[in-house]
């Protein structure tokens, strides 16, 4: 990442710059958990996807520049969102702002975060680009109610599954490349060939995010392994597992989600390893992962192009 990082690094710093100009408020403890959270680091995937697009075709300029961090507000408030519902107490290797402020705090300033990006999305005054962000975000939250109506359901369908992580994450790297086009100029057909790169890869990352809950470091990851499991999400390993396992190990992990438990997570790994839930969820990651890399074959040939080839094999290929 730092590699793919470096092409594109003085833009990186201007929307770090930006982010943080942004994050002024009246109101101290917005800006007390705001600076939490983005200070936290992560990998910056969304608003460096952004500006790679611009500058694979052309240039990533200030209204580039001022897009990705519109896209880093959203992520980030939806993080805050999410850890509230998630009730969770660990992200990014620290306590998370919920376990530290308080869950009504980090709501509100998950809405500050929400509509201070499209404070921003109005400065850009490109109506197809406000149109884009706006739909973007509503699917978003449709996804984020539809995972919470998923939690404890262990008759989740892999078609199902994949309906939750496309419009709780891929919707959001799909929306960035799309804007990022848009942006630069191109014609719709240019325009939906990023908005399928982004889909792809998005999906292909929450796949292998959801594979890293069973057999990722907890180091590297900063977050606990099973958290997942203690949430009741039936992601596509313990899918997997609930069709082609054991009887035995169909019913620990019906029961595991159930109950929303990680009691006997080493069991569970133990059965989705054995039956290949975890094989089949890479195997189904690279999938989307070559239909994300066929849209990069329409762009111009050049550095960028590269590192968003090199993007698109991380988000497989990665420990966190």
């Amino acid at each position: 990442m730092k590699t793919i990082h470096t092409s594109v690094s003085t833009e990186i710093q201007q929307v770090n710059d930006l982010i943080i100009d942004q994050l002024q408020s009246r109101v101290p403890m917005v800006e007390n958990i705001g600076h939490y959270i983005v200070d936290a680091g992560g990998k910056r995937l969304r608003p460096l996807l952004v500006l790679l697009c611009g500058a694979a075709l052309g240039a990533a300029s200030d209204r580039h520049i001022k897009f990705a961090a519109v896209i880093e507000f959203i992520h980030t408030a939806t993080l805050l969102h999410d850890d509230v519902v998630d009730i969770s107490s660990l992200r990014r290797g620290r306590a998370t702002a919920n376990a530290e402020f308080g869950n009504a705090p980090s709501v509100l300033v998950g809405d500050f975060l929400y509509t201070r990006a499209f404070q921003l999305l109005v400065q850009l005054a490109d109506m197809d680009i406000l149109r884009n962000m706006a739909d973007a975000t509503n699917t978003i939250a449709e996804g984020e109610v539809l995972q919470l109506t998923r939690a404890g359901d262990a008759s989740t369908s892999e078609a199902q599954y994949l309906e939750v992580i496309t419009n709780k994450t891929a919707i959001l790297f799909a929306a960035a490349c799309y804007g990022a086009a848009t942006l630069s100029g191109q014609d719709e057909k240019c325009r939906l060939r990023l908005h399928a790169f982004g889909l792809n890869l998005g999906i292909a990352f929450q796949i292998i995010d959801d594979v890293l809950d069973y057999e990722g470091n907890p180091a590297a990851m900063g977050k606990n392994i099973g958290d997942d499991l203690t949430e009741g999400k039936p992601t596509l390993p313990l899918i997997y597992t609930l069709q082609h396992g054991y009887t035995h190990e169909q019913d620990l992990v019906r029961d595991a989600i159930s109950n929303k438990s990680a009691e006997k997570i080493e069991e569970v790994i133990t059965a989705v390893t054995r039956c290949g839930g975890l094989d089949y969820a890479r195997s189904q990651a690279k999938s989307y992962h070559d239909l994300a890399l066929q849209q990069l074959q329409y762009l111009p040939d050049n550095d960028h192009r590269s590192a968003m080839m090199k993007i698109t094999s991380l988000s497989i290929n990665r420990d966190h």
